[in-house]
């Protein structure tokens, strides 16, 4: 059974998809992209086509949206029912989220492709910057799935010997 986060609202929309992680091991920060409106750091995630798997379209709205290509390694850490509201689209939603934590080889990019409501830009920032701008941003539980998906990529980090990940309590 998965996780379940977030809070029931009425008139949820359904969108399945998947969420991106991406980890530079050289620079030991995570790319996350930084709304231009308000500078909330999101996590680069997306609904998943109907002629594609949950990982193929999850690492197509990573380079799409983030510009990333190069990838070193491509593992699925969770999955969580999640409630929220889409601040981008302006819809409350319930999504079966599954997420992936991607190493990155380089942070070499190509152009990114967003779509009219996607405004924000690539952004590198620590485990903290991350955790604490998605902490005082969640009045609403709208992202405590990022935090536990987030703290399950920080874990498994560790266990991949990425031992330079600040792994304190303070982050998750």
């Amino acid at each position: 059974m998965i996780p379940e986060f977030g809070i029931k609202r009425e008139n949820e929309e359904r969108r399945d998809g998947g969420c991106a992680i991406a980890y530079d091991p050289q620079t030991k920060n995570f790319a996350v992209a930084r709304q231009d409106a308000d500078g909330f750091l999101r996590m680069y995630s997306g609904g998943v086509d109907k002629n594609e798997d949950i990982q193929g379209g999850t690492l197509r709205e990573l380079r799409e949206e983030s510009g990333l290509y190069d990838f070193e390694h491509i593992e699925k850490i969770g999955e969580a029912l999640s409630h929220y509201y889409n601040s981008l689209r302006n819809v409350n939603r319930v999504a079966h989220a599954t997420c992936f934590l991607v190493v990155l080889k380089s942070t070499n990019t190509e152009p990114v492709h967003l779509e009219e409501h996607e405004k924000f830009t690539l952004q590198w920032a620590t485990a903290e910057e991350i955790i604490n701008d998605w902490k005082s941003n969640n009045q609403n539980n709208d992202y405590d799935h990022w935090i536990y998906f987030f703290d399950l990529a920080l874990k498994r980090l560790k266990e991949l010997n990425y031992n330079s990940v600040a792994l304190t309590d303070n982050n998750c």
